[in-house]
């Protein structure tokens, strides 16, 4: 293994560390992003703003269906973290195989589930009719493409428990250009609108699978793959779940709250979709770029809790929460500021421009409470409580959001009505998250310094 890309982050001063990492990352999350803002941009400027909502329209849904199988991966990244921050070389390699064989097991699996439901579920959401045969077309064939996209992110999830955010992101700048010639190439020459960007985006999503698992293959490191002897391990694959699957329910809840705010949306109409589909975009680079920094304090908590550096893990979660914040107030009120401009990147239509304007007054504005919450889940996560965060989530975002949804909306149906949710949920969780986790690691800290001091004992007498 190349030790030039590993992190040791049990030891020495963390900040500059931390930016090393989350730097890479979060390029690498804006590049990933932009898979899919070139197919709303390309589509937008190129076939129409009904196929832009076309695509748009697809999102929530998206991210429902993928969410439970994608937080498993959270499970991949603490339990390689861990191990690597211990040093047990047999963990990691347990960790790896078994990671590896689940995704395509799960992506498989989510391809023909996605492909066979889509259009139900598009129904379901109220997707109008001038938008719902193109819609449900580009999300079947993303849904062919979950077997690389699932690999990916497991593959990658390895990587950045060593503290290796580089290489990721050049893969992903290789498939990132390659997406974008792909996207020209279909809708240009070939016209064949929205599933032209769908077939480009798999294809660009498979050639970053392939690379972040030929890296796993060279590796001479723990985290050697052996790709021709696969195995799942039943109690690495127990704990992976463990850690992984509230983490993923939480996301799927979460999602469940978005569909309900996306069939909201789309009772105002396909302008009303298209603009929140071109700003909700935008905002995406700000929530991936505040996510660096979530990710960042999951593998410092979790490498400092393997190698138990109890103080370590104050520091991780107090830095994280500033460098969040500072990112999110940045480039939230730039949105809001330039907004107009950046919305032009995606449609001229001054309708959708509108539209995009009022959820960037309500959302990117605030969207830092969102990115300082979910590193306070990171702290949580990364000493193995994944449970925890999920009751609160559920609690404070989602019940709340369907509630608002449920009593508010009805009687002032405004779309400023709506995106509300976002903000007061994001403050409500984080004040949650942060107390949880006050008393959580107490309790643990105490629970293994007592553990260390029974085992010692004897060694005293």
């Amino acid at each position: 293994m190349n030790k030039k890309y590993e992190i040791d982050m049990t030891d020495g001063p963390m900040l500059r560390k931390m930016i090393v990492f989350a730097v890479p990352l979060m390029l690498s999350g804006c590049l990933q992003l932009l898979f899919n803002t070139v197919d709303v941009i390309v589509v937008g400027r190129c076939v129409g703003d009904t196929a832009l909502a076309a695509v748009g329209a697809t999102g929530a849904l998206t991210n429902l269906i993928i969410g439970l199988f994608m937080g498993l991966s959270v499970g991949t990244n603490v339990l390689c973290a861990q191990g690597f921050g211990a040093g047990r070389a047999r963990d990691v390699k347990d960790t790896v195989h078994t990671s590896v064989l689940i995704s395509l097991l799960f992506g498989a699996a989510l391809a023909v589930f996605g492909y066979i439901f889509s259009r139900t579920f598009l129904i379901w959401m109220d997707t109008p009719e001038d938008v719902l045969d193109q819609a449900a077309l580009y999300l079947k064939i993303y849904f062919l493409g979950m077997p690389v996209i699932m690999l990916y992110n497991f593959a990658s999830a390895v990587l950045r428990a060593i503290g290796d955010t580089r290489r990721p992101l050049y893969f992903l700048l290789i498939a990132g250009v390659i997406n974008v010639i792909l996207n020209l190439f279909f809708v240009l020459v070939l016209h064949i609108g929205v599933a032209g960007v769908a077939i480009a985006t798999v294809i660009s999503q498979a050639v970053s699978a392939f690379l972040v698992v030929r890296c796993l293959i060279r590796s001479d490191g723990m985290i050697h793959l052996d790709i021709l002897h696969l195995y799942i391990q039943p109690k690495t694959l127990l704990r992976i779940v463990s850690i992984g699957l509230p983490a993923g329910v939480q996301g799927v809840v979460f999602s469940i709250s978005n569909v309900m705010i996306q069939s909201s949306i789309n009772s105002f109409g396909s302008y009303a979709i298209a603009g929140n589909t071109a700003a909700s975009n935008l905002e995406g680079f700000n929530g991936t770029a505040m996510n660096a920094f979530h990710q960042t304090n999951i593998n410092f908590t979790s490498q400092n809790y393997g190698a138990r550096k109890y103080d370590r893990i104050w520091r991780c979660l107090f830095l994280c929460l500033i460098m969040s914040a500072v990112v999110g107030v940045t480039m939230g009120q730039g949105m809001y500021w330039f907004g107009d401009s950046l919305l032009r990147l995606y449609t001229t239509d001054p309708k959708t421009i509108e539209f995009g304007r009022i959820r960037f007054l309500y959302c990117a504005r605030w969207q830092f409470f969102g990115g300082m919450m979910d590193c306070a889940v990171g702290s949580l996560r990364g000493i193995g409580m994944s449970l925890l965060p999920m009751i609160v989530s559920i609690t404070a975002v989602c019940g709340f959001r369907v509630l608002w949804l449920t009593t508010v909306f009805p009687q002032h149906k405004t779309l400023g009505t709506v995106y509300v949710t976002y903000p007061i949920t994001w403050t409500l969780a984080l004040i949650a998250h942060v107390i949880c986790f006050v008393i959580a690691f107490d309790r643990i800290r105490k629970r293994d310094t007592e553990r260390i001091r029974m085992a010692n004992a004897p060694n005293n007498k």
